[in-house]
């Protein structure tokens, strides 16, 4: 019966040769690795990658990571593009095919039309001495030493070494096109990141009759009013000019009670804090929050270029838009 020893061993085994695997590949970024990154960024097309079983599925995921991160690119079938899916890919794309062996058969058999119609094809394979390989401009070498299977059989270093010389070259494009985490974002507008990273101050704040304020002068109890009416747990103070004196919160509503101020005949002058922290409309909410957490602070004023408040929100409407 195995045991709980075998088990760790044989998993810290696996890493292991993956591990290996992965920084033998530190020697192939060569001059072909160079040469694959200046085609694609001198293409006027997509990357169309292609892979077989196991190589398939590390294709869709390289597909998918270069066209994330502004190559775009996506995934074909070789079987299926031997029945109708070739016409998916024009003259000006570049294929990027994958395997390990270099000789399966599904891309072998599209070799001839490849080079037929003149499309540009880059290997990543185990054996640059292959037919593919051969048959490519450009070889990327993911050559391993051994699988991590104890049979040395079922794709394991091999894949995990494809699929990092995958990331590298994403990488090394989205490096080379200058491409900014707001490019990033506008690739993934629908998930947590691309909200972090679009959504601003403007989007999320609450303006005009929704604005907690109060004249300098004001009665405490009043503006207590306006903080329970507006419902942000907090209110700006403004001066005579429209400018921004203060702001009181819930924390400075607790704070005035450990002072025993008399909240019936106290104004708010005596217990805002001066001014306190701002933003601008134009930040991104994701620097506001931090802003926030960094200060220990659960809202915040809004303000425009002559310092008059414009908006206020909360930790909640930061956590209702997605941005924590």
């Amino acid at each position: 019966m195995t045991n709980a020893r075998d088990l760790i061993q044989s998993a810290q085994c696996t890493i292991r040769l993956e591990i290996e695997a992965v920084e033998g590949l530190l020697a192939h970024i060569d001059a072909d690795f160079v040469r694959a990154c200046e085609m694609i960024l001198e293409s006027q097309g997509r990357v169309v990658v292609v892979g077989m079983g196991k190589s398939g599925h590390i294709g869709k995921k390289i597909a998918a990571t270069l066209a994330s991160t502004g190559t775009p690119a996506f995934f074909v079938h070789p079987a299926e593009a031997s029945h109708g899916d070739m016409g998916m890919i024009t003259s000006a794309d570049i294929i990027l095919a994958l395997s390990n062996s270099g000789t399966t058969s599904e891309i072998v058999t599209l070799l001839p039309l490849i080079k037929r119609l003149g499309i540009k094809l880059i290997s990543l394979t185990g054996n640059p001495e292959s037919t593919l390989a051969k048959a490519a401009d450009v070889r990327l070498n993911a050559r391993v030493e051994k699988e991590a299977c104890p049979l040395n059989l079922a794709p394991t270093s091999s894949t995990t070494a494809a699929l990092v010389m995958g990331d590298a070259l994403a990488v090394a494009l989205l490096d080379a096109r200058g491409f900014t985490a707001e490019d990033f974002a506008f690739s993934h507008p629908g998930g947590a990141l691309g909200r972090r990273l679009l959504l601003k101050v403007e989007h999320v704040m609450h303006t005009q009759a929704e604005l907690p304020q109060v004249a300098r002068g004001t009665p405490l109890r009043d503006s207590l009013m306006e903080m329970t009416r507006k419902g942000l747990g907090m209110t700006a103070i403004v001066e005579p000019d429209g400018r921004l004196a203060g702001i009181f919160t819930d924390g400075d509503l607790r704070r005035t009670l450990d002072r025993d101020v008399d909240l019936r005949q106290a104004v708010i002058d005596e217990v805002m804090t001066v001014h306190g922290k701002t933003v601008r409309p134009e930040m991104l909410a994701a620097e506001a929050l931090k802003i926030m957490e960094d200060n220990k602070i659960g809202a915040l004023i809004v303000v425009d270029e002559n310092d008059r408040p414009i908006g206020a929100f909360n930790l909640q409407d930061l956590l209702r838009a997605g941005v924590m």
